[in-house]
């Protein structure tokens, strides 16, 4: 997972990105709206982390001009501005969420993390992969207008997956969708819910849809066709 933190602070960035990254996340670092916006255009971007005060401008517009553009990753804004009407202008604004000032490093991770299990926001209720259809409203997947039969972890796993476009998900973050805290995360369960979807997939004729990157994670390989 690739996180985006714009800020100016040094020590901001370094406390916020040494802690991600202890964590396993990939971060890129801008200190301005301009260097956000090269980044972000350049890479495949899955979440963004953007302090309200820059030097050229302000974190708020960046984050509503990235949703007038159409783009659904999740966005953290992160200030020291701490009134009630200064968050609720940053989520009026499409941020996800709003983290004040000085921050605990605990807390950022816990955040990140929530957000990430969301995954970029669909604007559709379905996306359709040819015979293929993904439902988030009624949480189902069809091929052929016929229902597969998917367990609610099964469909949390083509979810996120179809969600990301074709970037690849770790599976620590596949691990922590599924099961989140919960005492019944296992990598062996993993492994058999995977199983059970490929195969289910493979049935009605839906193969290599997961993709798996050997020691990163997994990716959805199919294109959308058309919203549904």
């Amino acid at each position: 997972m690739r996180i985006l933190l714009i800020d100016d602070s040094p020590r901001v960035a370094q406390t916020a990105s040494t802690a991600l990254r202890s964590r396993g996340y990939a971060v890129s670092i801008a200190g301005s709206v301009e260097g956000a916006e090269e980044l972000f255009a350049s890479l495949a971007i899955d979440l963004v982390i953007v302090d309200v005060m820059l030097p050229d401008g302000s974190g708020l517009d960046w984050c509503r001009a990235a949703r007038e553009a159409g783009s659904t990753v999740p966005i953290l804004i992160l200030t020291a501005r701490t009134a009630v009407p200064d968050r609720i202008r940053g989520l009026d604004c499409g941020a996800d969420d709003y983290l004040v000032k000085p921050f605990a490093v605990d807390e950022l991770v816990a955040r990140v993390r929530a957000l990430g299990r969301r995954g970029p926001r669909w604007t559709d209720s379905t996306r359709s992969y040819g015979e293929l259809v993904i439902d988030r409203d009624r949480r189902l997947v069809s091929v052929r207008g016929e229902r597969l039969a998917f367990t609610p972890r099964e469909f949390d796993i083509v979810a996120l997956l179809a969600s990301r476009d074709g970037r690849v998900v770790s599976r620590d973050e596949l691990l922590d969708s599924v099961w989140g805290t919960s005492t019944e995360r296992s990598g062996a369960s993993f492994d058999v819910l995977l199983a059970r979807v490929r195969r289910k997939l493979g049935e009605r004729g839906i193969e290599g849809a997961v993709r798996t990157v050997r020691q990163v994670g997994y990716a959805w390989t199919l294109a959308i066709s058309k919203h549904a």
